[in-house]
């Protein structure tokens, strides 16, 4: 009791000291809508946007700044329960997603906002399900005001009261780790009025918003070592439940499937240009790595009211969270964006590739002699 009660102040002393030395600025981002209350009338009056939902790792458009009066975002999210293959090897999974996608869509909205989600479980489900958004107020996250049986849909609305990047997920009663780890999450992005800022107010914009996805999943093998193909979600149930609970994936994947973000899915972007990472683990712990770049500017826990941190090799995405990170790339080529665990990397693919297009900078980096034999 004594050692916790001793890194509960320790942790607290320091993330006092940050937040004072950098509240003078970032607290001009934080507008007063936040903090207002609206009646039902008031709420009524504020203007509509409908938002067409897009796969990630795309993010729908958005303003990085607003002004004005709060808006009510409008979204609507099929539950679709499927199986998907989750690498060349033809490995299936007996998957249930938002939209279709492992992750669901990124959803965008900016501070004091209202989210108005209507989610739909579609008629040709087997499951109930619903949504918990970590960036939300009360109910379980909305969890217990979503819950769907197949062939119905619910609509939800709350004030999106603080800035960040935020897990969004489904919890049925009694199911919860299934349904996330058989791909049901996704991020919700509440970006502040005024923008993103760097530690002294300083604006931050981007070019292009990516949303990464990072699932740990579970597929049981049958007596001879190999995986096994299941006909329906409930027929995989049971052993799939024995599998998670050995704490021992099978595959850790980004966005659904080893090998989604490379070749004709690999991530774009050309010299000059500055790139948001948005990226998302519902379930366990990962630590981002940009081979031949870095995290110009990290909101490693994904709250922007807290100041960035700068210049960062690799970031911590502590599970159930999303974080965020702006890069400039500087040269072109293939770069590597993957979790630095290097073997949940490598062997159970947790990697992708950021193809980054335009002139070469030798004053960064130059072979100056090319390999050839060794002399004395």
């Amino acid at each position: 009791m004594e050692r916790r009660s001793f890194l509960k102040t320790a942790g607290l002393g320091a993330m006092a000291s940050s937040a004072a030395m950098a509240a003078p600025a970032l607290a001009k981002g934080k507008p007063a809508a936040t903090d207002k209350f609206l009646s039902e009338p008031e709420i009524a009056k504020l203007k509509r946007i409908k938002v067409d939902l897009v796969a990630p790792p795309m993010v729908h458009k958005h303003e990085q700044v607003v002004t004005g009066a709060p808006r009510i975002v409008e979204f609507r999210m099929e539950i679709v329960e499927k199986k998907m293959v989750i690498d060349d090897k033809g490995t299936t999974l007996q998957a249930m997603t938002f939209n279709g996608s492992l992750p669901g869509p990124t959803m965008v909205v900016n501070a004091g906002d209202y989210v108005e989600l209507t989610l739909v479980n579609l008629a040709s489900n087997a499951m109930p399900h619903n949504v918990d958004f970590h960036g939300a107020t009360g109910a379980l996250g909305g969890a217990k005001l979503t819950n769907v049986n197949p062939g119905e849909q619910v609509t939800l609305r709350f004030k999106a009261d603080r800035a960040g990047t935020f897990v969004y997920h489904c919890a049925p009663e009694g199911m919860v780790p299934w349904h996330v780890v058989a791909g049901m999450s996704g991020t919700l992005m509440v970006l502040p009025r005024g923008g993103l800022k760097d530690p002294v107010g300083n604006p931050l914009r981007y070019d292009t918003a990516y949303t990464i996805g990072e699932f740990d999943l579970y597929i049981p093998k049958d007596a001879d070592g190999k995986y096994k193909d299941y006909k329906t979600l409930a027929e995989s149930y049971t052993d799939t439940m024995e599998v998670m609970r050995t704490l021992l994936p099978s595959h850790v994947v980004f966005n659904g499937k080893v090998g989604a973000l490379t070749g004709e899915g690999a991530l774009k972007a050309k010299v000059g240009e500055t790139v948001l990472f948005i990226h998302s683990q519902a379930n366990r712990d990962t630590r981002p790595h940009l081979i031949g770049g870095h995290g110009d500017w990290v909101w490693e826990t994904g709250k922007f009211d807290n100041p960035p941190e700068r210049d960062l090799e690799t970031w911590f995405i502590r599970g159930g969270s999303a974080g965020a990170a702006l890069y400039t790339f500087k040269q072109p080529g293939v770069y590597a964006y993957l979790n630095h665990n290097l073997i949940e990397a490598f062997e159970f693919g947790a990697a992708g590739h950021v193809v980054v297009e335009g002139k070469w900078n030798d004053d960064l980096m130059k072979q100056v002699k090319a390999p050839g034999p060794t002399t004395a």
